[in-house]
């Protein structure tokens, strides 16, 4: 067992130059990585910043539109009430602007009850008229 022991201890003398070499590169490469992370991260946050400047900008902007939105939509109904009371003033008006024919005297017209019945259904007619085409 002595043998084997001897044998042993020259190859791992001789493995660790190697592993020291192995171990430095890793140590170089973690040190690159570390240098390029602080080099990348003061240019992801510039962007990020960036970027989320432009987000608030946009998100106040789509509040003041909503707020403009809800704006005119208050006024559109206003103005279809305004437009409801002028609509319902003037069929009003209309109805009592409609021309009311006087009803004849039955005795100025020929005496015969023919023309008498036709004076009549003509004075109805322009009666009826009124309510048919007034609301």
């Amino acid at each position: 067992m002595a043998v084997d022991e001897q044998d042993e201890l020259p190859e791992a003398t001789q493995r660790e130059p190697e592993l020291q070499r192995q171990i430095d590169g890793l140590q170089s490469q973690v040190t690159e990585l570390h240098k390029t992370r602080e080099e990348t991260n003061p240019k992801l946050s510039s962007e990020f910043q960036s970027l989320n400047e432009k987000l608030n900008e946009h998100s106040k902007q789509l509040e003041q539109s909503a707020e403009k939105l809800n704006q005119l939509k208050s006024e559109n109904l206003n103005l279809r009430d305004e437009n409801k009371a002028l609509n319902t003033a003037s069929n009003k008006k209309r109805r009592f602007r409609a021309q009311v024919r006087p009803m004849p005297t039955l005795e100025t017209a020929n005496s015969g009850t023919a023309s008498r019945l036709g004076l009549l259904i003509y004075w109805l007619q322009g009666r009826f008229t009124l309510f048919l085409f007034c609301p």
